[in-house]
């Protein structure tokens, strides 16, 4: 026992500087390990942030797309801004999650992982700012919306109020022109009866003759009775015809209501051949025995305003044969009670 004790007294003793070592390697890799659970507990809390601020950007970017998706119409900018928006926060997101896996093995490159997740940051904080800005511009073209909505409201019941009316002057219209049609009948029944009396009286005055005849609503008379061949200045015996036409229609003006608008016409036709000597054509010659008979009687008492002279030469037969008895038949004076 004495021989042991002196054998371990005068070998080497390693075993206390073992433990020395043992023991700082031990408190370094405790260091470590508590600065990385440090590091690792701020970047949790720091991405665990910017989970909530994306959540957060994400709930109001859809509900800015909610908003854009009702009115479109001047919102193109906007919706394009919103979309790049969109594609930079898809690219933050790719940054953060890969940047998340550089966590998991940080060691050396702590310090450049917590650089990138600065710059993050600030990536996220200026996404912030675009979407404020978007909101607002938003926020105007909701006002502009509105303000429009409000316009055309206005302009709508505008518009009603003038349809309302246009349909009530419509129906003042119609009533009118129901009346209107009423009293022209009423007016033209009036006239018919005046016509009638009229050629009555005119075929008592006249008599029997067989150069005078009623054709429809006209009287007509051979052109011989009031005229020479070619000539245009009533004969004698033609100004005797057109005095009883003249004391007829005075008559007529008496009887006839002021507010009959009513004219005498009285119309000059030829034959188809040509005229000789002093006109030179048959509608010359026409109209002007239409008019030596409209100014006889206005020399006899006729009122001028119930009188109408007109001419139309050969171009209104009445027989289209060409025989001396047509040329006589189409050469006449017509006369036509008419409304002016």
């Amino acid at each position: 026992m004495a021989i042991a004790r002196a054998r371990r007294d005068s070998g080497m003793n390693y075993w206390p500087g073992f433990v020395d070592a043992l023991s700082t390697l031990v408190l370094g890799i405790i260091f470590l390990l508590t600065v990385f659970v440090v590091v690792q507990f701020y970047l949790t809390q720091e991405v665990t942030g910017k989970d909530t601020a994306l959540s957060r950007l994400n709930a109001q970017i859809a509900q800015l797309t909610e908003l854009l998706s009702l009115e479109k119409t001047g919102k193109l900018s906007v919706e394009e801004e919103l979309a790049t928006l969109r594609s930079n926060l898809m690219t933050a997101e790719v940054e953060r999650d890969r940047y998340r896996g550089l966590y998991e093995g940080v060691g050396t490159g702590a310090a450049d992982a917590q650089g990138k997740v600065s710059e993050l940051s600030g990536q996220l904080d200026n996404e912030k700012r675009l979407t404020a800005r978007a909101l607002a511009q938003v926020e105007v073209l909701n006002q502009q919306i509105a303000a429009l909505r409000r316009q055309l409201a206005v302009l709508q019941e505008a518009l009603e109020a003038s349809e309302k009316k246009d349909q009530e002057a419509q129906k003042t219209i119609d009533n009118l022109g129901q009346r209107l049609n009423v009293a022209l009948a009423q007016r033209v029944q009036e006239l018919s009866r005046y016509r009638s009396d009229f050629f009555g009286r005119l075929r008592t005055i006249l008599g029997n003759r067989p150069d005078v005849r009623i054709v429809g609503d006209r009287f007509v008379f051979q052109s011989e009775v009031f005229f020479d061949t070619g000539q245009a200045v009533l004969r004698p015996e033609g100004r005797a015809e057109v005095d009883k036409l003249a004391v007829a229609l005075i008559e007529l003006e008496r009887q006839i209501p002021g507010e009959i608008a009513w004219v005498l016409r009285v119309d000059g036709h030829t034959d188809i051949r040509p005229v000789t000597g002093l006109y030179r054509t048959n509608w010359d010659l026409s109209a002007a025995r239409a008019i030596s008979v409209v100014q006889y009687l206005i020399a006899r008492g006729v009122s001028p305003q119930r009188l109408v002279a007109a001419g139309f030469g050969e171009f209104q037969p009445i027989d289209a044969e060409r025989t001396e008895e047509a040329f006589s038949r189409n050469r006449r004076i017509e006369l036509k009670l008419t409304e002016r």
